[in-house]
């Protein structure tokens, strides 16, 4: 059998990052910059307003309480002609450009709200509530660096900076199929010895939590002619094609029958539990690479952090391929097939100053349930059966959207 670490060199030897292009700046969010932004302008671009108030110069104040004539009002827009002479002030709204003359805002709240003239009870400092140009960004600054993945404050700070246009690495579109004959659409009633599709689904989202876009074509039964056809159609929109069920040695593993067929795909057993039937290579004219992935839904999903989500990392440009891990100490002592590499769904929390886990699941490759309460996964090594209470472990940490 191939180790784990010799599977994803394999895989990893095929795969590359995708070329940079151009696109919008809404269109870029969730890809990886391929460029570095600099800012042509400071940000802010003016001195302006960091509340609702009163622009005033702090030595007119004196003793507080002061009353000082209030001589017009600014709001954020154009520049206002306004100018604050001596013993005077100016209303002003956040975000506002500072007038001239003026070395600080005294926040509403300090004041008795007076239009024609104020009350001020509180003296600022100089420069207080007051936004320098440049403070946040200076002309010239790289804000952005090449290989930075795009977020929402990303995003922002490309707009404050007036990109609307970035060069990008794209986000790689996956196409997920599932095959099976005994596989019914979730929610449609099932018939007897037939099962919902779970792995679709899962994969799909899977693929987008990597960074991805995934379209989920669904169940294609056991039948090597419609498989073929399918993958053969999907080829003009994917980068990357997982499937899921058919790569075992069953009379039925019609993936295994027709990707062998196509391409340079192979089907090895890797020495890790759950997911040890494995298929990968590439098909098509363009070399699409091709995972072909367990059916049982654990094995599938374990599968595909292993091998897929550090292809499609790569593919994205993005920087780590795979997810953190750390050491933790176990709670229950776990155990492992001689020769595999165990990843044992676990509930991972941090408890007087340590990582500690303890499992969430048997070692099933069809207990889904435990994989949906489990935020990692403990690896133990090929050379280890036993992993005694109290004894260190590597732990794949899994992120837990919306927790």
């Amino acid at each position: 059998m191939k180790t784990v670490a010799q599977h994803l060199a394999s895989v990893l030897s095929v795969v590359h990052a995708l070329p940079p292009l151009e696109l919008g700046l809404m269109d870029a969010h969730g890809c990886v910059l391929a460029e570095d932004v600099v800012a042509s302008a400071p940000l802010p671009g003016f001195d302006n307003s960091a509340m609702d108030g009163y622009a005033v110069r702090v030595a007119d104040l004196g003793t507080v309480p002061v009353v000082l004539p209030v001589v017009g009002d600014i709001a954020a827009g154009p520049a206002s002609p306004l100018r604050v002479q001596p013993g005077l002030c100016v209303r002003i709204m956040t975000g506002a450009m500072m007038p001239a003359g003026a070395d600080a805002v005294v926040p509403l709240e300090w004041t008795d709200g007076g239009v024609a003239q104020v009350r001020i009870d509180r003296r600022p400092d100089v420069g207080a509530y007051v936004r320098r140009a440049g403070e946040d960004v200076t002309a010239g600054t790289v804000v952005l660096a090449t290989g930075v993945h795009l977020g929402a404050a990303q995003i922002g700070l490309a707009a404050a900076v007036g990109r609307a246009r970035l060069v990008v690495r794209p986000q790689p579109r996956v196409v997920v199929v599932s095959t099976g004959s005994e596989l019914v659409e979730p929610g449609e009633p099932l018939g007897p010895g037939q099962i919902q599709d779970s792995n679709s689904p899962a994969l799909t989202a899977a693929a987008v939590e990597a960074g991805a876009i995934a379209y989920r074509v669904g169940i294609v039964p056991d039948d090597p002619r419609k498989l073929a056809d399918t993958l053969e159609d999907q080829l003009v929109r994917a980068d990357v094609l997982v499937t899921s069920g058919g790569v075992s040695v069953g009379a039925y593993d019609v993936v295994k029958e027709v990707l062998s067929r196509l391409g340079t795909v192979s089907f090895d057993k890797v020495a890790m539990q759950p997911g040890m039937p494995q298929g990968f290579g590439t098909i098509g004219p363009d070399r699409t690479p091709v995972f072909g992935l367990p059916g049982n839904p654990v094995s599938a999903l374990v599968s595909f952090e292993m091998f897929v989500r550090p292809a499609l990392r790569t593919m994205l440009g993005a920087v780590p391929i795979e997810r953190p891990r750390v050491q933790a100490v176990t709670d229950v002592a776990l155990d492992s097939p001689p020769g595999k590499r165990s990843f044992l769904r676990v509930a991972l929390e941090v408890r007087d100053g340590a990582y500690r886990i303890r499992p969430v699941s048997g070692p099933g490759s069809h207990l889904l349930a435990g994989m949906s309460r489990a935020n990692a996964l403990a690896v133990v090594p090929e050379d280890v059966t036993r992993v005694e209470v109290g004894s260190p472990v590597e732990v794949l940490v899994l992120e837990r959207r919306g927790r």
